[in-house]
């Protein structure tokens, strides 16, 4: 009980750092002579509910009884703001972008001790022939997964399973019951031009320790993958893509090779929107990907091999006037994992949200969530209510 309590302790600690949304620059500050400098930035805060219902099995499993819960704290999304450069050298054009994030919960344990963290921190240099990007951003397996996410500025699941309800940082939105979050990590990605609707991006990505042996080694990179196709017709469009990750640590108390495959298409006519994706995997995990669920032992099963890991999410959208409706279900399933509750385990959720758009720049969020974590015969089911205001710019 206590070693569970100290991994999901330092999950929930971790998570409130693991988020972001694509660059945009919405204001620009300097545009002279080929060279622009531009920031964006989002802001939310949300009251929430949460009850927590467990069966015996659970409750001694996390030494935590049923029990509800009011907080007001970040959504799906944490506070950020971001700062994009440009320069056009001749034929080629040069950029970057810097992002931090900052958590708004530290009054609990840390009073006013703000998280502040990097997540995107990177050069481009870029011509007909495509884009290179050097330093640090998302990976790219699962990447338009999370990105597409009906309820990426909402707030998602919560759960005592995984230190969430009282956990200082970000809920989990759909991250363990759709897909794995993509961490940002140091990376040399090359991006090609859109060929006919279709981009390819391969990355070369700085590679996780798999196993805790003192003699690990990576002796290649993580090589991570993505192939996008979009089509836009009247009134309405079509995206898919494809991922890939493959990775392998050594070492003479076994070998971990971290595979998998992740996928979606999204569909738009008019105010409607369908969405279905998933993933299949390999010693990857269950949540935040190789790196970080390795420290629970997700990537390896109760024999010593890699773990066989799997989702998927399905979403339904609707705009009506300044109004758009969300219908959302998605699960995540890894099997036999030498987790800090050991097991076949399995994560799914139930998000029915209502986003309200005054403007460009303001919304607010109506969101019930149903989140509903088995682990053989161990089971929590947390109920979330969740009303919040987003403001970006």
């Amino acid at each position: 009980m206590k070693s569970a309590q100290f991994f999901t302790g330092f999950l929930a600690c971790l998570v409130v750092l693991a988020l972001s949304v694509p660059a945009s620059a919405a204001i620009s500050l300097y545009d002279k002579e080929g060279t622009t400098f531009g920031v964006d930035g989002s802001f939310n805060t949300f009251y929430v509910y949460s009850d927590s219902d467990k069966n015996d099995e659970m409750v001694t499993l996390l030494g935590k009884p049923d029990r509800k819960q009011s907080r007001v704290k970040m959504g799906f999304l944490p506070n950020w703001i971001g700062f994009n450069f440009s320069k056009q050298v001749g034929d080629l054009k040069l950029g970057g972008r810097s992002s931090f994030w900052v958590n708004i919960n530290d009054s609990q344990t840390a009073v006013t001790d703000t998280g502040i963290d990097v997540r995107q921190f990177y050069a481009t240099v870029g011509g007909d022939w495509g884009q290179v990007l050097l330093g640090k951003d998302f990976g790219l397996f699962c990447r338009s997964n999370i990105f597409l996410d009906e309820i990426l500025q909402g707030y998602g699941n919560v759960s005592d399973t995984l230190s969430l309800i009282d956990g200082g940082g970000v809920s989990f939105g759909n991250i363990g019951t759709g897909y794995i979050y993509p961490m940002p990590s140091a990376q040399i990605t090359y991006r090609t031009p859109d060929i006919s609707g279709f981009k390819l991006a391969v990355g070369l990505i700085d590679p996780a320790h798999t196993t805790s042996a003192a003699d690990v080694e990576e002796k290649m990179p993580r090589f991570e993958g993505e192939l996008t196709y979009n089509y836009a017709f009247k009134n309405g469009s079509i995206t898919a893509w494809t991922g890939f990750v493959y990775q392998k640590s050594e070492s003479d108390t076994g070998d971990i090779t971290s595979e998998g495959i992740s996928y979606g298409v999204k569909a738009k006519l008019a105010g409607l929107s369908l969405l279905a994706s998933g993933f299949d995997a390999q010693g990857v995990g269950l949540l935040l990907g190789p790196a970080v669920d390795n420290a629970f032992s997700f990537t390896r099963d109760l024999s010593g091999d890699e773990t066989d890991s799997n989702g998927y999410l399905l979403q339904a959208s609707y705009i009506l006037g300044n109004a758009r409706f969300v219908a959302s279900y998605g699960k995540n399933e890894i099997d036999d994992a030498a987790a800090f509750i050991p097991g076949d385990w399995e994560n799914k959720t139930t998000t029915g949200a209502v986003f309200y758009a005054f403007n460009k720049n303001l919304s607010v969020v109506a969101e019930y969530n149903v989140n509903k974590i088995t682990v053989d015969d161990a089971e929590e089911e947390t109920n979330t209510i969740a009303l919040g205001g987003i403001v970006n710019f």
